[in-house]
Order: C-alpha cells, then structure tokens, then sequence
C-alpha cells in the first residue's frame, strides 16, 4: 500500500534529497522545506521505494499538499 507524505505547513522547497526509484528507510530525508529561516526535514514515514516525488527546488508548498509516496 502506498504511503502519501503531505507537508504539514506552507514553506518552500529549499532541497530535494531523494530521487524517484530510490530505496527508502523509515526516517531517511526525502526533502527539507525552508519557512520562516527554519530548515524542517520532511522524512520517510515508512521503508520501500520511493514511487513519486511532486515537488521540485524552489516548489511553495501549502499544508496538506502532496510532497512524496512510498510504495
């Protein structure tokens, strides 16, 4: 089953960790987002692959947008 991770507040995409097909461990960083002078890792909730990632470098991202999924 595909596991969904969905940012938890508005902030900008500052750095894309992983690529799309990597292998993932529960609490690898996928992404960190920038708000407020903040660098917030957004990490893999579960391990698998890493099927999806919808955002990019520079992406604004608002709360409950799509960022990754796990399968």
């Amino acid at each position: 089953m595909a596991d969904e991770i969905r940012a938890e507040m508005v902030a900008n995409v500052w750095k894309v960790v992983a690529a799309p097909g990597a292998d993932v461990t529960e609490g690898d960083t996928l992404v960190i987002l920038e708000s407020m002078k903040m660098e917030i890792p957004v990490l893999a909730e579960t391990d698998g692959v890493l099927a999806q990632l919808a955002v990019n470098e520079g992406d604004v991202v608002q709360e409950g947008d799509l960022i990754a999924v796990i399968e």
